[in-house]
């Protein structure tokens, strides 16, 4: 398979980055497996569902952070499950973790979002995981567009599970406004759910239009991530992208 460019920051200010999503369920499955993928993908953003919630859930996250060559950014219980872990090769402007409106009788639902930098390259960054009720669905992807559009960046990336497939009303909503780079630049797998059996797509990572997509798919046959991980590690696929983001106005 053809292989995605590698992080670099060019020149005149731009940066090319890697962007993994991963629902980790958790950290329920395996998580060696599950650190072996994510460092295989050789990400400078993970965009986290499902991360640990209760129980020392910082630390059950920090390790996975550290098997798998990153940090964490935001995220966890604080966001109710969305996370965000970072190379060190982000230079980290600010974090925010979002807690939507709870519907009774449903699970609490957030949103962790940053503002990073890679070299001259300024970008927003959510990690989401939308209701499995598409009445709410849709309106949360409301609040990640609002959310976006006030995070006060010319360049932001959102990502994370969806619930939902292309063609639905609220995957519509978030590509009138967002990339979505599968769409983009199909590279690797399609599918993510599920990891025996994969046939739909309901995870994803969107950009806005500045932002080149450069590829974006399941990382199958990536060097490094092997079958058996992957079906180790959670119940989801992972998306990984490679993308340019332009280097920020520097007024």
């Amino acid at each position: 398979m053809t292989l995605l460019p590698n992080s670099r920051t060019a020149p005149d200010g731009s940066a090319v980055i890697r962007v993994l999503s991963y629902n980790i369920r958790s950290m329920r499955d395996d998580p060696t497996a599950l650190a072996r993928v994510i460092s295989a993908c050789a990400p400078d953003l993970v965009l986290v569902q499902e991360a640990p919630r209760f129980f020392r859930w910082r630390k059950k996250l920090a390790r996975l952070a550290a098997a798998s060559g990153q940090v964490i950014l935001s995220g966890g219980g604080t966001a109710a499950g969305p996370a965000i872990l970072c190379s060190l090769r982000a230079t980290v402007e600010r974090t925010e973790d979002v807690l939507l409106p709870l519907t009774p009788g449903q699970h609490r639902r957030g949103f962790a979002t940053a503002v990073v930098r890679f070299g001259g390259a300024r970008v927003g960054v959510l990690s989401c995981h939308l209701s499995l009720r598409k009445e709410e669905r849709y309106e949360q992807a409301g609040l990640l567009l609002d959310r976006l559009a006030g995070m006060g960046v010319e360049h932001a990336i959102a990502g994370g599970d969806l619930n939902e497939h292309p063609g639905g009303r609220t995957f519509a909503r978030l590509t009138e406004s967002l990339q979505d780079c599968w769409a983009m630049a199909p590279w690797g797998g399609e599918h993510t759910w599920t990891r025996t059996d994969p046939r739909r797509r309901i995870d994803a990572i969107f950009a806005t239009k500045g932002v080149e997509v450069l590829g974006c798919g399941v990382p199958l046959g990536h060097p490094g991530v092997t079958e058996t991980d992957l079906r180790a590690a959670t119940d989801h696929l992972p998306v990984l992208a490679a993308l340019r983001i332009p280097a920020s106005d520097p007024r």
